[in-house]
């Protein structure tokens, strides 16, 4: 006779998630907890339960969670909150997710999982409402994968828009790979950067930073008669006279939890601190009315909170092969596990960079493909389910599924406004290997804004459809 498989990490999740659904349909409120190592506990709520009854089901609890989920139960596979001493805590924690599927009723299930880097994809949020002047309406750039052009696509953007009037600041993100500031600013830094904010206020010291600098550009006056600002937040600063900057020393602290925060609780302090350091220090008392986030590529971090917590656009940067496709479907997969599909797929907008456009690869043929791609990519995790349904010969039933329809996100692929109806760049020899930061006036030349056109005509209206919205809701508190 052999001997059972063992259970693997993939098979885990779902077998844990079945026995928690099974005791919460027994009437009890479950948390079910992964930890660090990928194994599971039931934390079963039994406040208000018979206690010699409930110590019975216990032991048939254990044994089946035991048994099912071989090497990944924890030490301790089944708690009952009556004998923890901080019971309430877990329980009523913020970061447990809502099982969706779980059952209806008395009892529930929520999950918690505890890992050293990525929870934050997540944990999705609106960005912080800001003060009664209005938070800064902030988009994020991001790439699954790097060299796909993003940040001199955000230098394009930031300068467009602050030719509209708009007062833009570029927060650099790519905390490992500085560019967004040599890029706009060359060798003017300011002393600090977004590293230094991250350093300094672990530690109760970040009051006074000089965080963000005006770029050397100066918009024309745009018609509506504003003048725009460009301004930086690099990710390192130029330093100070009196000390040897030491970046990468700093850069090894940044991500790690401080007693009062989380990183991403510290990280949106960060954007925020950029933010009101710009109103501090520009001439016109202006705060940004556009951020742009250069957010580093990869499953990382930083990337994570740009796009699920502190961005209300994410642009998603991608080439059209399969390590990107692979790549962004088990992002897409993250969200949607942990439910939190419906509340981030609305902010999110693929990007086709470096599209080719020649006789024998016509530019059209290519983003048919891409969209095509990015669209299976959508709706196979993101986007709702449409079930086929014949209301021919019944108009009550006709009008019921319109209705429910109503609520239902699935856009078609011909849509072109969906996430998934990817905004070009083109690909242009000359934008390979181009020294921007050496080259000035590098976006007046024709073959860089031939190569951005569409996508400045397709980006800025979103950006700005946000603006006017945010407008509009200032005017309406005024009145």
């Amino acid at each position: 006779m052999s001997a059972a498989l063992p259970v693997r990490f993939d098979q885990a999740r779902e077998r844990a998630f079945s026995a928690a659904r099974e005791v919460a349909g027994q009437g009890f409120p479950v948390v079910l907890v992964r930890d660090v190592l990928g194994r599971f506990s039931l934390v079963v709520d039994d406040s208000g339960k018979d206690k010699g009854a409930v110590r019975g089901l216990v032991a048939v609890w254990e044994a089946e969670f035991s048994d099912r989920m071989g090497r990944y139960r924890s030490g301790q596979p089944v708690l009952l909150a009556s004998d923890m001493f901080s019971a309430d805590t877990l329980l009523g924690s913020p970061r447990a997710v809502v099982d969706q599927d779980g059952p209806s009723g008395p009892g529930s299930v929520r999950f918690i999982d505890n890992t050293v880097v990525g929870e934050d994809w997540a944990m999705v949020s609106m960005p912080d409402s800001g003060d009664a002047d209005g938070r800064p309406h902030r988009t994020a750039l991001y790439g699954f994968k790097g060299g796909v052009g993003r940040t001199t696509a955000m230098a394009v953007l930031a300068r467009h828009l602050a030719d509209r009037g708009h007062a833009v600041l570029v927060v650099d993100l790519d905390l490992e790979s500085p560019g967004a500031g040599p890029l706009l600013m060359g060798r003017e830094l300011p002393p600090h950067g977004l590293v230094d904010h991250l350093v300094e206020d672990a530690v109760g010291n970040a009051d006074g930073l000089e965080l963000v600098a005006r770029t050397p550009y100066a918009p024309p006056r745009a018609k509506d008669g504003r003048y725009g600002e460009l301004w930086v937040a690099p990710a390192r600063g130029s330093g100070t006279p009196d000390a040897r900057y030491s970046y990468v020393d700093k850069l090894n602290r940044v991500y790690a939890d401080t007693a009062d925060a989380s990183f991403a609780e510290r990280l949106e302090r960060a954007v925020c601190a950029c933010e009101d350091t710009m109103e501090r220090d520009s001439d016109t008392g202006r705060r940004p009315d556009v951020v742009l986030l250069d957010s580093r590529a990869g499953i990382h971090d930083v990337a994570a909170v740009a796009i699920s917590r502190l961005s209300d656009l994410a642009l998603l940067f991608a080439g059209n092969n399969d390590q990107t496709w692979m790549g962004y479907q088990d992002l897409f997969t993250a969200w949607q596990t942990t439910g939190q599909a419906a509340r981030i797929r609305s902010r999110l907008r693929m990007v086709a960079s470096m599209v080719p456009d020649s006789v024998h690869h016509p530019m059209e043929t290519y983003l048919t493909d891409f969209r095509k791609r990015a669209f299976e990519c959508f709706d196979e995790v993101l986007y709702d389910t449409v079930e086929a349904v014949d209301v021919h010969a019944d108009d009550a039933l006709a009008d019921a599924v319109t209705a429910a329809r109503d609520d239902v996100f699935a856009p078609p692929l011909p849509d072109d406004q969906a996430p998934h109806w990817a905004i070009p760049i083109l690909f242009d020899p000359g934008l390979v290997g181009m020294d921007a930061i050496n080259a000035p006036g590098w976006q007046d030349r024709a073959f860089v804004q031939a190569a951005y056109r569409d996508f400045l005509a397709a980006a800025t209206p979103l950006i700005e459809q946000e603006l006017r919205v945010g407008r509009d809701q200032e005017g309406t508190r005024d009145r």
